[in-house]
């Protein structure tokens, strides 16, 4: 129980350290106390105005927030709903809210809140010094402050790289960069705006990590098509396809069944196999059409007389002359004298 809250407690810090940081990156950068000829707002009204600026390259939202001019809240002692009371607050539900990064917004001051999320209704001196902090959400936690002179009409007091300055009324730059130079070269306009590197560093680090991310996600993709081609190439080797299978066993039993038949003996001189293979059904089909046998294992032969028996006893001397019995049969001489 005690490790578990000791971890939520060390969460909770990192957080609150995290928007501590951020909300460090929120500065106050240019202040109009005294506005006859400058910005008007959405009702053709001319305040005093803030001039806030986010200094980082992310973006920040600074609901919530607090700006003063009382510098009563300075004291310790004193509790937060008595310094939130000292205090007018940034509301929430405006887009605009969300700064972001080395972008600009603008507060009007002596007005009335029903009239816009960027209307406060923070008393602000006019032509008279003034100090002016902006807090944190917590009421506690003093994000910046400046002491601002009296001004007059129309006339701003600005930050730049070295401090704090008044600026003409013609010089003035709500919204946008305090001090803008046309014959400024880029690189001291960076150096400007980036003095310690710090941007220009994680700009270089981000380049560089998203090429190697690009360069891991490139060979991934190869080495898995890679590995599906070898696959592919090894079931192809080993597991041929089952119908050209079939077929080609089909076509080898065919095969080795006629060789067979030839091999016993019975040559085909040229006919081919398919006739071959008719002439001997038919004879088979007509020798079970033409004899039958009663009993089993037994072929009858039936003899029968003809001419040429008695023809064929009178033609060679290695039988006995057989008379006829058939009185129309022909005499053949088997003497030497025959004439």
């Amino acid at each position: 129980m005690k490790k578990t809250l000791l971890l939520l407690g060390g969460a909770l810090l990192s957080v609150s350290g995290m928007f501590a940081q951020g909300a460090k990156n929120i500065r106050i950068n240019e202040v109009l106390t005294n506005n006859t000829a400058s910005v008007v707002d959405e009702y053709g009204s001319r305040e005093a105005w803030i001039e806030l600026e986010n200094t980082s390259f992310t973006t920040y939202n600074i609901r919530g927030m607090y700006f003063t001019t009382d510098r009563s809240v300075l004291d310790p002692q004193m509790s937060v709903p008595e310094r939130i009371k000292r205090m007018s607050v940034i509301p929430s539900g405006d887009p605009r809210t969300q700064i972001g990064g080395r972008q600009h917004l603008v507060f009007f001051c002596n007005s009335n809140p029903a009239q816009g999320k960027l209307h406060l209704s923070l008393p602000m001196p006019i032509s008279e010094p003034v100090w002016l902090a902006l807090y944190n959400g917590n009421a506690t936690e003093l994000i910046d402050s400046v002491s601002i002179p009296a001004l007059v009409a129309d006339q701003s007091y600005a930050r730049h790289a070295s401090g704090w300055s008044v600026k003409s009324a013609d010089n003035v730059t709500p919204g946008i960069e305090n001090f803008i130079k046309t014959d400024e070269t880029k690189d001291a306009k960076l150096k400007r705006d980036d003095p310690h590197g710090f941007g220009i560093t994680l700009l270089a680090m981000g380049i560089v990590f998203f090429c190697l991310a690009v360069l891991f996600v490139f060979f991934w993709l190869f080495g898995l098509i890679m590995r599906h081609i070898d696959t592919a190439r090894k079931v192809v080797n080993t597991q041929p396809i089952k119908a050209v299978t079939k077929t080609v066993e089909v076509t080898h039993d065919l095969a080795h069944a006629t060789g067979n038949l030839l091999q016993d003996g019975l040559k085909t001189k040229g006919i081919d196999k398919e006739v071959y293979i008719a002439v001997i059904s038919l004879a088979l089909k007509q020798y079970q059409d033409d004899v039958h046998d009663v009993e089993s294992g037994i072929i009858t032969i039936k003899s029968k007389e003809t001419d040429w028996s008695y023809e064929y006893t009178q033609m060679t001397h290695f039988h006995d002359p057989l008379q006829p019995q058939d009185h129309t049969a022909p005499v053949i001489p088997t003497t030497p004298d025959m004439r």
